[in-house]
This record gives structure tokens, C-alpha cells and sequence, in this order.
């Protein structure tokens, strides 16, 4: 499982949309889920559940994004995992950390220091 935390100057929706074209292009990579929960203080919460086989794992990968700017700046939450193909062993031969590194590449430019 990889699972990273890094903020970015965009809003969660167009932080969100970059990993939807990101993921979108890519060879099997498919949303599961799409939730936006816009608060009274006009803040907004921004969820996206993707899935992408990976021939290496022969398993599907799943990378949930999470992104909120309840802060200064807007905070993305990455989540990757389910590409093992064991049922005792959970080795996925990278696959989350390459599905990881697909959204963390879509907002590399827009990532604070």
C-alpha cells in the first residue's frame, strides 16, 4: 500500500480533475466513485475512488484521492493499494506505487514546497 499527503495551490475540484485526466489516459484506468461535499463556508471535500489493471500483478489497483482545503492551502490525500495477487502475501510488484506516482506526476507542478 502507498499512501502520500502533500497540498497543492489548486482548488480540490481542480486538483481532482488533473488526476481524472491523468488516470483517464492511461491504458484500464477507470473511476469507481466520485464525491464533492461543498461546506456552508463555501470549503469543499473532493473524494475520487480510481481502478487500473496492472499486467505485472495480473490484479486490478485502486488509488483513492482525497483532496479538501479546510486549510490555507489544499490538502491531497493519496491512498493506493489492491494490486497483490495473494491471498497470505499482499507483494504487488509496484502497482500501487506506480498508480500512486501517475496523480502525484498530474499535480507535481502545482505542489507547494
Amino acid at each position: 500500500m502507498e499512501i502520500q499527503d502533500f497540498y497543492v495551490f489548486l482548488s480540490p475540484a481542480e486538483a481532482a480533475e488533473k488526476v481524472k485526466n491523468a488516470v483517464g489516459t492511461s491504458f484500464s484506468g477507470e473511476i469507481l466513485d466520485e464525491y464533492r461535499r461543498i461546506l456552508p463556508n463555501g470549503k469543499e471535500i473532493v473524494m475520487v475512488v480510481f481502478e487500473k489493471y496492472y499486467m505485472r500483478s495480473s490484479n486490478r489497483a485502486t488509488l483513492t484521492f482525497l483532496a479538501d482545503n479546510l486549510e490555507e492551502a489544499t490538502k491531497v490525500h493519496l491512498a493506493a493499494g489492491g494490486g497483490g495477487n495473494g491471498m497470505i502475501f499482499r507483494f504487488d510488484w509496484g502497482a500501487g506505487g506506480s498508480f500512486a506516482a501517475l496523480a502525484v506526476s498530474a499535480l507535481r507542478e502545482y505542489t507547494l514546497r
